[in-house]
């Protein structure tokens, strides 16, 4: 059976998993180790008085107690925001000061201000009750709207109005101007609501100080560990770059949440440089939901028009975007360069203009998660589109086809440049795996059980592997966004793929070896997957952004590419042919029409006995590749959601959902069908039951399963998962990238079909029984009293 491209082959990395021999962050235990635990800030805002530890360092146990103003005299620098956005003006943004212990000022309920290390974890826990600290609690703000308002509680000195940036995109003028010419205007205020990420596995760290040779060790729940390492050392100074080791084990899942460096990795590196101990660290549910970057929280005004034939005219758009109390890494390009160049959609809109303002408020710091401004632009669009119909009077399915682009490359008025797409073969396939012409007879059967049934459309877009570096570098990007490889062919002829690319539930164990097996015709079995650990594999850019297939497999390609050509000339000496006439299938290299061949490990053997070489040659089989993206990669898709709604209480079924995705090549079906059953979940979630609450103080309301609903089993249908794919043109296995899209098609279609049920669009995420409920009978009501 073939393992190549296309094939549905079981995840190799799944043995372990299932069978409980996994290797987490929690599973590593050093020699001479030591736990943390941290004192947190349990008020929003307030300035720290005096830290008092006397009691807490006589309790059993305690090694040490560490404060923020030791910290900063160690020359451990600031926490940082590595995507430099300007305002409209010209202006730097204005990014605050976060240190990983804060020393006079706390902005958020979970502010990290000591930590405690002790011999065991519940010492340090139970030390830290211990210390006392003085603060002057200040007024709280925690909404974008009021963290704007005059006379709001000012966050960071050097942001009056708590304002960090007001920024803008397209043409003003030309936009107005297109709303004035409008023979139809929507207008919608939208909500796009705060969500806790809620990996399977919370965030952990173990860090080791090695004093014979001033030499780090970080195990840590990373994305991206080369570049963990990289601001570890470059920005915070916690030690030289060469000196610092980063591995990333098996890591349960992320969703955006661990791409960046919290205080605790680095407070716990240089705890253990402080105490000469192995410091562990790692967070119980509860401190993942005061700590973990949330993500979302927009706020957004919208204005969209249409001439006297439906098309569109001009799209307007304000957005105030919650950061929280402080900028993380990548935070401030999430609503610019990550949401507004997205507004388009799938549509030919000629005007649009967006100005996003992003504020600070006393909250956790928000950033990338699932889509990372993509959910959100997908939100407001497909939400603007539905909404418009029913106002004209129009099939939503038919005012999407008017203004679907048809031709490509197309550029939109929000400098993305769309490569390839089929979006009205998307709608039509969904539309017919959906039943859409049925759909009025399973109406009028719900209502016969005095059930509300309504059917919601959403068709999204999204930006992939963000690229090329030296484009986003003009736009601020901190770093390249490149990703690097290596092939290591070895004397057996078995293969290692050294990869920058980290995986944590996506399954690269299975489909990079796929590629490669594709290559050279060899089972996986006989490949490996390297990566995660910054003193195996070369400096890479880790996983995010559905970006692993096109850049991280296309530099697997590149190094594949500079092997073969290796192999080729070698076995055509061995074999006294031409390269033009050799073949690789099979695992062996072959002499076109004839029975000479040299088997793949025999190739391998030739390369490291190096007893018969071209001239020239050097011996051994290992080549390495960077790739640096041309452009994004542009994944598309139709989704259509059906529900059932219970007037009485305001319960809603999805009774049946169905995606047609556009990912490009695919190379293994069933991990790609995995990846959207996952993302859809989290779409559900975020529609129907998920939000981060903060009360007028700051205190989070949310802060457990008791009061933060994920979505579960029962809450979901059987998915209809189709694909509609073109080749992506910019890479050359032709992928677009498949890990975000369930999460940014799916809110839109769920609100779409509730809001199609009860005739009333005034409806937010999340669309709980009781909002649902009082939307029913708002709708009652204006019917009422219209008649």
């Amino acid at each position: 059976m073939s393992e190549g491209i296309g094939a549905r082959v079981k995840r190799k990395e799944d043995k372990r998993f299932t069978t409980g021999k996994g290797r987490y962050t929690d599973d590593i235990k050093t020699e001479n180790q030591a736990y943390a635990a941290f004192v947190r800030s349990p008020h929003a805002h307030a300035t720290v008085n005096s830290i008092n530890s006397d009691i807490a360092r006589l309790k059993p146990g305690v090694i040490d107690i560490l404060d923020g103003h030791q910290l900063t005299a160690d020359g451990i620098g600031n926490l940082i925001c590595g995507w430099a956005i300007n305002s409209k003006d010209g202006s730097p943004m204005n990014m605050g000061a976060w240190s990983a212990l804060a020393t006079e000022r706390v902005r958020y309920v979970g502010d990290a201000i000591v930590v405690v290390i002790a011999e065991t974890q519940a010492q340090a826990r139970i030390a830290a009750e211990f210390v006392e600290i003085d603060y002057e609690v200040h007024a709280a703000v925690t909404t974008s709207g009021s963290a704007l308002e005059s006379g709001a509680p000012q966050i960071h000195e050097n942001a009056p109005g708590n304002l960090i940036y007001d920024w803008e995109i397209g043409d003003e003028s030309a936009t107005d101007a297109g709303l004035a010419s409008a023979a139809h205007v929507t207008e919608l205020n939208v909500t796009n609501n705060r969500l806790a990420p809620n990996p399977m596995e919370p965030r952990a760290a173990i860090a080791t100080f090695n004093d014979a040779d001033d030499h780090y060790t970080l195990y840590t729940t990373s994305q991206n560990p080369h570049v963990a390492r990289l601001v570890l050392s470059a920005f915070y100074q916690v030690a030289p770059e060469h000196k610092l080791r980063v591995i990333a084990p098996d890591v349960g899942g992320g969703f955006g949440a661990k791409i960046y460096i919290y205080p605790e990795e680095i407070t716990c590196l240089w705890a253990s440089m402080k105490t000469r101990r192995s410091v562990k660290w790692t967070a119980d549910r509860s401190e993942a939901f005061l700590t973990d970057a949330h993500g979302r929280d927009h706020e957004t005004k919208a204005r969209i028009g249409f001439d006297a034939n439906g098309l569109i005219t001009g799209l307007k758009v304000d957005t105030v975007a919650n950061l929280g109390g402080y900028m993380s890494l990548f935070s401030s390009a999430v609503p610019t360069y990550l949401y507004a160049t997205l507004l388009s959609g799938q549509y030919n809109i000629k005007n649009i203009y967006s100005n996003v303002k992003a504020v600070y408020t006393n909250t956790v710091p928000v950033d990338a998660y699932r889509g990372a401004g993509r959910p959100e632009a997908a939100y407001l669009i497909e939400r603007l589109l539905e909404t418009a119909a029913r106002e004209m009077n129009i099939d939503p399915a038919e005012l999407r086809r008017k203004n679907f682009i048809r031709e490509f490359p197309h550029e939109t008025p929000v400098i993305m440049t769309y490569d390839a797409g089929d979006f009205e073969g998307n709608l039509d396939k969904a539309r017919a795996a959906a039943d859409v012409a049925g759909f009025e007879a399973r109406k009028a059967e719900a209502a016969s059980r005095g059930k509300l049934r309504g059917l919601g459309y959403s068709c999204y877009i999204e930006a992939c592997g963000i690229a090329p570096s030296q484009a986003v570098g003009s736009l601020g990007a901190g770093v390249g966004l490149w990703e690097s490889a290596e092939v290591r062919v070895n004397p057996v002829g078995t293969i290692e793929i050294l990869t920058g690319s980290h995986s944590h539930g996506q399954g690269h164990e299975t489909t990079f070896a796929q590629i490669v097996a594709e290559r050279f015709g060899l089972p996986t079995e006989n490949i490996q997957i390297v990566h995660g650990d910054t003193d195996k594999v070369q400096f890479g850019m880790g996983t995010y952004g559905s970006r692993s297939g096109a850049v991280g497999m296309t530099a697997i390609v590149k190094a594949m590419d500079k092997v073969e050509a290796k192999v080729k000339k070698l076995a055509a000496h061995v074999l006294e042919a031409s390269e033009e006439d050799l073949v690789i299938e099979d695992g062996a290299v072959k002499v076109a029409g004839t029975d000479k061949q040299m088997l793949w490990h025999e190739v391998g053997l030739a390369a490291y006995t190096a007893h018969n070489l071209p001239e020239g040659m050097e011996p051994g089989l290992k080549e390495g590749a960077f790739y640096d993206p041309t452009n994004f990669t542009f994944p598309a898709g139709a989704y259509i959601a059906e529900v059932e709604v219970d007037p009485d209480t305001g319960i809603t079924d999805v009774v049946q959902f169905t995606s047609v995705d556009d990912f490009g090549t695919i190379i293994n079906p069933m991990i790609v069908e995995g990846q959207v059953h996952g993302g859809v979940a989290q779409g559900i979630g975020q529609a129907m039951l998920e939000q981060v609450v903060y009360d007028d103080q700051g205190q989070l309301l949310t802060g457990s399963y008791m009061d933060y609903c994920m979505p579960r089993a029962d809450d979901l249908p059987f998915f209809t998962i189709e694909h509609n794919s073109t080749v992506c043109p910019g890479n050359p296995l032709g992928i677009k990238g498949c890990g975000e899209a369930g999460a940014i098609g799916a809110p839109p279609a769920i609100i779409n079909a509730i809001t199609d049920a009860i005739g009333n669009n005034d409806l937010s995420m999340p669309a709980t029984p009781r909002a649902v409920w009082h939307a029913v009978q708002a709708a009652k009501a204006k019917s009422t009293a219209a008649a």
